[in-house]
């Protein structure tokens, strides 16, 4: 198997580099000039670098897909076809593990763009105390997700943690509840976090955008005697869209790749209720050592992902939408 690993190795260093001296050679003959050298020998490390980094690993864990790779049976390593993804599709697990991928995502971006855009409009405005209030609002986005998890993990234990606390000191309820143990609540709590430390983004990418529509036309259509929501969904909306349609497409990516939230605040649990694809993949990985099947769960993950962006470009016509 390193004979193996060492060919994939060798195959896509040569592969990229087949490319590049078909692409120089194509440009050389073309201009026969030193200039058309340059910007390829500016490229070369960057994609040196991502070939060392992120095209080896690619490669190798497609390959593993196909292989019956556990770390507690190191001396069985063996292509097993595509029985990692019959044993994927099979597990009884999968359909809610599905359903929680696509709740976590669409919940988590929906509020997240939400909030942002309402926020950004706000901070439009020049107001009193603004660059403080501004500071405070994208204060949550300096947070590693590690210290994060760990403040919703503690604020939300059911013994101890301070959201019971509050509620029984105002009445709320006459009980503590068990936030972490309760199947119902666990994958919300998660979304909470990740709508929580989510905001900022949208509101800065959007306020940004926002802050660069020309003044004149705001003061046109006020002498125009057009109204607010008008100037919004007629004016303002198609001056951001490229920026929305962008920031909602990195942040869905984002979003469903992310597993740490879920790591650290749930665990995946109670008995893998809180699980989406990406935190089910490390499960498999880390504590079943089945990495194997974690290769085709991340194969698979590529598949869905890939599909999706292919697909939102295509609908909301990014290509249209003018400069981002």
């Amino acid at each position: 198997m390193n004979n193996a690993r060492l060919f994939i190795w060798i195959a896509t260093v040569a592969l990229v580099a087949i490319f590049f001296v078909i692409v120089l050679y194509k440009n050389v003959k073309r201009k026969a000039t030193k200039k058309a050298i340059q910007p390829y020998l500016f490229i070369f490390p960057v994609m040196l670098v991502l070939i060392v980094m992120y095209g080896y690993p690619l490669v190798d864990s497609i390959v593993m897909s196909f292989q019956n790779y556990k770390l507690s049976q190191p001396n069985n390593v063996h292509f097993n076809d595509f029985e990692n993804f019959i044993k994927l599709f099979q597990d009884s697990d999968m359909p809610m593990i599905l359903g929680n991928s696509l709740r976590y995502v669409i919940l988590s971006v929906l509020f997240q763009f939400l909030l942002g855009l309402i926020l950004a409009l706000a901070l439009r405005r020049n107001f009193r105390g603004r660059n403080v209030y501004q500071s405070f609002v994208f204060l949550p986005w300096a947070f590693s997700a590690f210290v994060v998890g760990l403040m919703f993990r503690w604020a939300f234990n059911g013994e101890y943690g301070v959201v019971n606390d509050m509620l029984l000191n105002f009445g709320i309820i006459s009980d503590r509840i068990a936030w972490l143990g309760n199947p119902d609540y666990t994958l919300y709590l998660v979304i909470f976090a990740m709508v929580w430390v989510g905001v900022p983004f949208f509101a800065i990418m959007i306020l940004a955008s926002l802050q660069s529509i020309p003044r004149e036309i705001d003061e046109s259509a006020n002498l125009d005697g057009i109204g607010p929501f008008s100037r919004f969904f007629f004016i303002t909306l198609p001056f951001i869209k490229p920026t929305i349609i962008m920031t909602i497409l990195l942040r869905t990516i984002w979003v469903f790749n992310s597993f740490d939230f879920i790591v650290i605040i749930t665990g995946g649990g109670p008995a893998n209720s809180s699980q989406t694809l990406p935190s089910y993949m490390y499960t498999r990985a880390f504590s079943s050592y089945d990495f194997g099947l974690a290769s085709a769960l991340g194969v698979f993950l590529i598949l869905i992902l890939s599909l999706y962006a292919l697909f939102f470009l295509k609908v909301t016509n990014y290509n249209k939408a003018g400069d981002f």
